[in-house]
């Protein structure tokens, strides 16, 4: 009976290759974080995440090469946005900010009722300036 070896146990060990895939352009050693894939059909290139896998007629690009990515002429580059980065605010982001702002500072109604001037607030605090609190310390 034959013994068979699998190829990782006769694998040896090599600092040469490393684990993280490399950008596919000439003399760049760089970290790829997105691929490149051509649809000839369509004459467009897309550059999206990296892909799971590396597949022979996909290409890895660091982000210099993806940054400056161009296509031929009459071609159309397609870049798909990476779902994990965040996003930029919109300017709905920036207004909702704002108008939450506006709503904490606006100063407090104080009820009239209650007896001249008696708080109905927090006794721990003793003064108010818009939406800033001074507060009693705990050991007094």
């Amino acid at each position: 009976m034959e013994s068979r070896r699998g190829p990782l146990k006769s694998a040896v060990p090599s600092n040469i290759v490393s684990p993280v895939r490399r950008c596919s352009r000439t003399a760049c050693g760089r970290p790829a974080v997105a691929t490149l894939t051509y649809v000839y059909a369509d004459s467009t290139a897309v550059l999206g995440p990296l892909a799971t896998y590396a597949e022979p007629h996909c290409y890895d690009l660091c982000a210099e090469h993806s940054e400056r990515l161009t296509a031929p002429r009459g071609w159309e580059v397609v870049r798909l946005l990476d779902g994990s980065a965040p996003a930029q605010p919109s300017g709905d982001d920036l207004e909702a900010l704002a108008n939450a702002v506006r709503e904490a500072a606006r100063p407090q109604e104080r009820a009239a009722g209650a007896g001249g001037g008696s708080r109905t607030a927090d006794p721990m605090e003793v003064a108010r300036r818009g939406h800033l609190r001074v507060l009693r310390s705990p050991d007094n």
